[in-house]
């Protein structure tokens, strides 16, 4: 059960994120996220992911952290029909149960590439300015190069979308300074001050954080 807000930003944060309703596919596939240790985004964030693949009308997109399937299939739900989505995680268990929601969504397996494997070592086979849109939900450690691959793989007009980019509301404290932290905040510190990108910050759910790619 959802805390009861103590303020009114609380309260209209709260509303703002219940306003995305998932239905039974999406409930099934975050409870097999909760139970395998694989938190997906959360609704707010996803219907932020629906929304951005639908207004690029994406064809390719790549998803950093397969997770059991839940911002696969919020992705999928806003893609074209013809649209495939590439996800890469480095746990099989995960991506296994992911095609289960995939497969219960109605969502073929032709429109679907998982890739077991670390995303680094996967990212740099993918091709150049192939893609409308890259998700990344992996190592907080990593999100700098995550940005770095994810502009060379888009294509003038796509966008990068990155989860928790307020990291459990630790992002805008200063005084916070563990490592994941830290990354997290250099990353946007590394997206404003790219004159290729033009980004928007969203306090949805753990905070999500676009760009648009404007030129090579």
């Amino acid at each position: 059960m959802a805390e009861t807000p103590t303020s009114p930003l609380e309260a209209t944060l709260a509303y703002a994120e219940e306003f995305h309703t998932e239905d039974e596919i999406l409930l099934t596939a975050r409870q097999r996220g909760a139970e395998v240790g694989a938190p997906p985004i959360l609704p707010g964030g996803g219907a932020a992911l629906c929304f951005l693949a639908t207004a690029v009308n994406a064809r390719a997109v790549v998803e950093i952290g397969t997770g059991c399937g839940v911002s696969g299939l919020w992705l999928l739900r806003g893609m074209r029909q013809d649209g495939t989505l590439t996800s890469v995680d480095v746990e099989p268990e995960h991506q296994r149960l992911a095609r289960q929601s995939f497969a219960q969504a109605g969502f073929s397996g032709g429109r679907i590439r998982l890739i077991t494997g670390r995303a680094l070592d996967v990212l740099p086979r993918l091709s150049d300015g192939g893609y409308d849109l890259v998700f990344c939900d992996g190592a907080q450690q990593e999100y700098g190069d995550y940005l770095a691959e994810a502009v060379r793989l888009l294509r003038p007009g796509g966008i990068v979308v990155f989860d928790h980019a307020l990291w459990d509301n630790r992002v805008a404290d200063p005084a916070q300074r563990d490592p994941d932290t830290v990354a997290v905040r250099e990353l946007g510190k590394l997206v404003r001050s790219d004159e290729r990108l033009r980004p928007l910050m969203m306090p949805l759910g753990d905070g999500v954080l676009a760009a648009i790619k404007l030129t090579d």
